[in-house]
């Protein structure tokens, strides 16, 4: 498997916009219990590349977790782009968030789905289902959507998980 996912294929019936929208989607930030374990998916499994990894300190005001003066390791990790959706990694370790025990084994209000676009979805499906902590609730398999605006279907190789930390991940392949 390559190091990097290729670039996703430009969505059938999607252009850029005509006038730039106000606002980028640039990370998405997930407090996790231990980062060595969730960096064994996202850094070992997905192939994302470590850009930052520093110990800091936090507010307890900007991020309302913990209080201030906590300490933190960050880890920002990044894929293709060097700007945009880029994946944070924060685990509180002085002192540690309490535990909020077994994470929910299905989606509900206030749930997020993290979509990840691979370079060989069923590999790294196999391989993300191997991580400890990690819990599959879909299997590789073909789906295909419809097209947008009049173009072709959207055909999609995945599988779905849970990471160590409860967050739902789609592994997918936009396959011609």
């Amino acid at each position: 498997m390559p190091a990097a996912a290729q670039q996703a294929p430009a969505a059938a019936g999607v252009s850029a916009p005509a006038q730039p929208v106000p606002t980028d989607i640039r990370r998405l930030t997930i407090l996790v219990r231990d980062i060595e374990s969730s960096l064994k998916l996202y850094r070992d499994v997905l192939g994302l590349k470590v850009n930052y990894d520093a110990e800091i300190k936090v507010s307890g005001v900007a991020l309302p977790a913990g209080v201030p003066g906590n300490r933190t390791r960050l880890v920002l990790l990044n894929g293709n782009d060097p700007w945009i959706g880029w994946i944070g990694l924060m685990q509180f370790t002085d002192p540690p968030l309490p535990d909020p025990g077994p994470y929910p084994k299905r989606l509900g209000l206030g749930g997020h789905v993290l979509v990840v676009n691979t370079d060989d979805a069923a590999a790294r499906c196999a391989l993300a289902k191997a991580v400890p902590g990690v819990t599959m609730t879909a299997e590789p398999r073909l789906q295909v959507y419809e097209g947008r605006n009049g173009a072709p279907p959207i055909r999609v190789m995945g599988c779905n998980i849970f990471d160590p930390d409860g967050t739902f991940i789609e592994i997918n392949q936009i396959l011609k």
